[in-house]
């Protein structure tokens, strides 16, 4: 996206609130199953964007980790999830997908994820994602990435 259509759409990424991105969802008829509610696997694509938004709030987009400055092409993956679904969504609710930075690793980020309507928490989630190569090969987060995040979460080497 380009700065000019960024300022036009500010809060489109969502917000940084202390230590936590916060992205509003909007639940429409294509994300819901036969019985209204939101289908189990549409959680996970709510929580693909809180997490590539967080990111984008901190000045890193997928462009300048797949063409850097310096350094190998690089892209997230993600590597495991573990979700617990514990009430369901609905229809034309307004959600919140709250994300947090809980460790940092050496080539690895454990994000843990909240799909939050107003103060009731309906999913919760904790993601381990790897930043590899273009070959598929782990690469050591930068300091592109670990200045970005560092604010948010004392690193472990």
């Amino acid at each position: 996206m380009s700065g000019e259509r960024s300022t036009e759409w500010p809060d489109l990424a969502g917000r940084i609130e202390g230590d936590r991105h916060i992205l509003p969802v909007r639940v429409y008829f294509e994300d819901t199953d036969f019985t209204g509610l939101v289908y189990h696997a549409n959680f996970l694509k709510f929580a693909e964007r809180g997490r590539s938004d967080f990111i984008r709030n901190l000045g890193i987009d997928h462009r300048s980790l797949e063409n850097p400055v310096e350094g190998d092409p690089a892209v997230f993956v993600v590597r495991r999830i573990e979700v617990d679904y514990l009430r369901p969504a609905h229809i034309d609710e307004v959600l919140e997908v709250v994300t947090h930075c809980a460790e940092i690793g050496g080539a690895t980020l454990i994000l843990s994820q909240e799909v939050r309507r107003d103060d009731v928490v309906l999913a919760r989630l904790k993601v381990s994602v790897v930043l590899v190569s273009k070959a598929g090969k782990p690469q050591r987060l930068g300091r592109l990435v670990r200045d970005a995040l560092e604010r948010f979460v004392k690193v472990r080497d």
